[in-house]
């Protein structure tokens, strides 16, 4: 398994966690599951989004399906670094180890496509 795919599985993961415990992850959050709309929304916009973008990257052959799950978690990234500036929230270790990972995961799929475009180019195939 190429080592970008690590960045889809883990998405994958993410997002089936949350249709199956939408609770479990919306308190990892800090987010409010008070009603049952908002435990739809949680399965949805976090369970169903991310599942099924990690899973076609794992099973499609095309950068480019990498390259859209790297640009999701760098896109998590700067949305958090900027809500550090907007929203102020309190910062703990959950909230530096969710941007750890979103800019490695991010990081990792850009970079194995990256390394595949080049492979291409010098006619090296897969």
């Amino acid at each position: 398994m190429p080592l970008g795919r690590l960045s889809s599985a883990a998405l994958l993961l993410s997002g089936a966690a949350a249709v199956v415990a939408p609770e479990r992850v919306a308190s990892a959050l800090a987010l409010s599951t008070t009603s049952p709309r908002a435990l739809s929304e949680t399965r949805a916009g976090l369970g169903g989004t991310y599942a099924a973008l990690g899973g076609w990257a794992l099973v499609s052959s095309n950068p480019v399906a990498q390259l859209a799950v790297g640009v999701t978690w760098l896109g998590a990234a700067g949305a958090r670094l900027a809500s550090l500036a907007l929203d102020r929230p309190r910062t703990d270790a959950d909230l530096w180890s969710y941007l750890a990972a979103e800019v490695g995961f991010g990081c990792l799929a850009i970079g194995t496509v990256r390394a595949h475009s080049r492979r291409q180019l010098r006619g090296g195939g897969r």
